[in-house]
């Protein structure tokens, strides 16, 4: 789909271009793009402002069919996010408009507070995820993505940069790919079918996976894992998907949340709440996700992928508040809520994959609580460490890739708030505020003394309405962010 490309836009045939454009200067060196833009400007209903779209068709000595401007406002404003939305925009206004092909008049980076390679990866990566159709239980396929995106480029930088789109499509393939999974409905992708989607992506990239099924679980004493999964009748799985270069001398473990529905359990969630619960296993498909990419970008490190399936349902035989259940790790905890029920999967991933592997550092992420929506909104994910690196690592990565993360605090006086009189914890605080923190807290209690981080995307793991680069529903929050901090563990 992407490719870097020398054009000669005076001798070229070319069916659609599409140029940035800013209201205060030029941002193009190559000569008929700025008289294309003079052309554009020269309109009283263009001036290059953001959110300015204007089409000219067949412009004078040249031989393409149609120009699309689109305003970017100033330029002393604009960051790599600007083109990925750009780029997302343009590949947006194709597929509506029944285009195929579009070509990126690429400005230069010269005249921008950006480096040449983050231009680049940008544009190819807002055109990568803008181009995501979600229309597979449509009986009418309205639209069709663009199959063919180019970004002019000089000898040099196509040379400099021809690595470059591969990587880009492969992660970014890998986080649209979570974003289908998300967005699917919890009908189709219960536990065990997940499970096989997970096996089967996974094996066409040439990584180990391993099923685990509800017995295998018994035997091991997930405890806290089946509690959930008792209430349903679809059986839980726990995934595992490793990539092993040789000469690894250090293994990254990866832990998702993968709540294929939840209801809430006894505790029944109300309406309002419900109906987009199919999105609670986000961070299992952000992870599958990223393995599916690491794949393919191929960091040094071992990288192990470890992903607890379940459905939270209400039934005769579903947990209650009350019950008391004795996690893997062995510690036991008292059921306070039905409704706290990531956490408890959690814990029996993470402290088996601890023993498992041995992680130099594990990171889990988790649609977990809606009180980190409450405190960061429904843009930015929290990340809960005792390692400061590794948090100003997962920040610095978040911004990189505008997947936007915010540390908040471990205070261990809010332990407290655990505490149980029959067993060694409860799964929900005593108290009404500061949940995200107790949420995270409770999993502080199953890692020892690994190098870890959990990152709770309750808030940007899933949109209401379409943006920039992404369409309603799921998100793959995650993906990109993890890709981008693997290399740097």
């Amino acid at each position: 789909m992407l490719e870097l490309k020398a054009v000669n836009l005076k001798r070229a045939k070319v069916d659609t271009l599409v140029v940035p454009v800013c209201e205060d200067r030029e941002i193009h060196t190559d000569k008929t793009s700025k008289s294309l833009n003079d052309a554009a400007k020269a309109l009283a209903e263009f001036k290059g402002k953001k959110g300015d779209v204007i089409t000219l068709f067949q412009p004078a000595e040249t031989r393409i069919t149609r120009v699309v401007f689109f305003g970017l406002g100033n330029a002393e404003t604009l960051t790599g996010e600007s083109f990925r939305a750009f780029a997302g925009n343009a590949v947006k206004f194709c597929i509506n408009a029944g285009l195929s092909t579009m070509t990126i008049a690429t400005p230069s980076s010269a005249e921008l507070k950006i480096d040449a390679e983050t231009l680049f990866s940008t544009l190819m990566e807002g055109a990568c995820l803008g181009n995501h159709i979600f229309d597979r239980y449509k009986k009418d396929k309205e639209k069709a993505p663009v199959k063919t995106v180019v970004l002019m480029a000089t000898a040099a930088q196509k040379k400099a940069y021809s690595g470059l789109a591969k990587s880009v499509a492969a992660v970014c393939g890998a986080s649209v790919m979570a974003r289908e999974w998300v967005t699917t409905p919890s009908n189709d992708k219960r536990p065990e079918v997940f499970a096989e989607m997970i096996r089967k992506a996974a094996r066409s990239a040439g990584l180990k996976v391993r099923i685990m099924d509800d017995r295998w679980l018994e035997k091991q004493q997930f405890g806290a894992m089946l509690a959930v999964g008792q209430g349903s009748s679809a059986k839980p799985r726990l995934v595992t998907v490793e990539y092993a270069p040789q000469g690894a001398n250090k293994t990254v473990v990866l832990v998702g949340k993968g709540v294929t529905f939840d209801s809430g359990g006894i505790n029944l969630k109300p309406s309002g709440s419900i109906e987009t619960m199919k999105m609670d296993m986000s961070g299992a498909a952000a992870v599958a996700g990223t393995m599916l990419a690491v794949a393919r970008i191929k960091p040094g490190a071992k990288v192990v992928g470890v992903m607890p399936l379940v459905e939270n349902m209400p039934s005769g035989a579903a947990i209650r508040p009350g019950d008391i259940i004795r996690s893997y790790e062995g510690k036991t905890i008292e059921i306070g809520n039905t409704d706290a029920e990531g956490r408890l999967i959690l814990i029996d991933a993470m402290a088996w994959a601890i023993k498992q592997y041995k992680p130099d550092t594990m990171i889990d992420l988790a649609t977990l609580t809606g009180a980190c929506v409450v405190a960061l909104g429904e843009k930015i994910a929290g990340v809960f460490s005792k390692d400061p690196e590794l948090a100003d690592a997962i920040v610095a990565s978040g911004e990189k890739t505008h997947e936007r993360c915010w540390q908040l605090p471990l205070p261990e006086d809010y332990k407290e708030l655990l505490k149980n009189e029959f067993a060694d914890l409860n799964n929900v605080s005593s108290g009404r505020w500061g949940g995200a923190i107790t949420a995270a807290l409770f999993l502080s209690e199953f890692v020892g003394d690994t190098c870890w981080a959990h990152i709770d995307i309750a808030g940007p793991a899933w949109a209401k309405k379409a943006s920039d680069y992404c369409e309603a529903g799921g998100t793959g929050f995650g993906v990109r962010l993890l890709c981008d901090l693997i290399g740097k563990l």
